[in-house]
């Protein structure tokens, strides 16, 4: 592929992509063919939908069934004031349009669920959960497991942020691209991680314990990296390590974590086939054989 496959303006628009040994034209071609779907368009999708529209995703999806509120504004960057009472999702569009015209957005004012999900994230070839809530988290570990999907997941509280990247395709990240590779360790999902959700209350929102204003664009920004390294193959993706970012220290802590071959999605004798078969309220528990 030369540079003749993108024209003046994108050249120009993505010139330091293009001069990059490591994108070049041939990456910066994989990012406009690219699809990606981001869950939430709040504090963590902010950013994402704005990176990776900047960086030139082809086809960019939005999922979200909340409106802008005033209280959203201090971290929620993809919105401004005249957005307030307006879906996220046409907001998000919006900025995404005035940012960059060579991004197909997508909308989905709806909230995710198992009855939705196939529909909505069927023919993408990225997600990125930026959602806000447990049942969210593990509806889209579970679909992206059983699909072969790569996952780029983040989360906040108060000062503090994770993010790990979950992909089970069998295949690892390399300068050259994505190489097929059968001895690479197989990825952990977020149910590796955590086999259940916390039980219903006890772990408090932003509403309640509030969050750092800049601490999501941090995470959020880790996201899109992950999803751009997902897209062209350059460097190594946080599959098996999880990134713990605190702010309020300015520490940024890196744990290497392992499949759990007793895990009911990835592990080694799955008990489901289907998110259908699964219960994405309370502790979304999976049933035992």
């Amino acid at each position: 592929m030369s540079d003749l496959s993108l024209d003046a303006t994108q050249l120009d628009r993505y010139s330091r992509h293009v001069i990059m040994d490591e994108v070049g034209p041939e990456g910066q071609a994989a990012l406009l063919d690219a699809s990606v779907l981001v869950v939430g368009a709040g504090g963590l999708g902010s950013p994402v939908i704005q990176y990776l529209a900047a960086a030139g995703v082809g086809r960019l999806g939005i999922v979200d069934d909340d409106v802008v509120e005033r209280s959203n504004l201090q971290r929620q960057v993809v919105h401004a004031d005249a957005d307030v009472g307006r879906p996220k999702v046409e907001s998000a569009a919006a900025s995404v349009e005035r940012l960059n015209p060579d991004v197909t957005v997508e909308t989905h004012e709806t909230r995710l669920d198992a009855a939705s999900i196939d529909a909505i994230a069927g023919d993408y070839d990225v997600i990125c959960d930026a959602s806000d809530n447990f049942a969210t988290r593990y509806l889209c570990n579970d679909y992206c497991v059983l699909t072969d999907t790569p996952l780029s997941h983040g989360a906040i509280y108060r000062f503090e942020g994770q993010v790990t990247t979950i992909d089970t395709r069998g295949t690892r990240t390399g300068t050259d691209g994505p190489v097929d590779d059968a001895s690479a360790e197989p990825s952990p999902c977020y149910r590796c991680l955590f086999p259940e959700a916390p039980e219903p209350g006890t772990v408090p929102d932003c509403a309640t314990t509030g969050v750092l204003g800049v601490l999501p664009g941090t995470v959020g920004c880790i996201q899109a990296t992950e999803a751009v390294k997902l897209v062209t193959g350059i460097g190594e993706a946080l599959t098996g390590r999880v990134l713990l970012y605190d702010a309020a220290d300015m520490s940024v802590e890196t744990i290497d974590v392992r499949r759990n071959p007793d895990c009911p999605v990835c592990g080694d004798a799955t008990t489901i086939g289907s998110v259908d078969e699964v219960s994405y309220e309370g502790r979304c528990r999976v049933p035992a054989e």
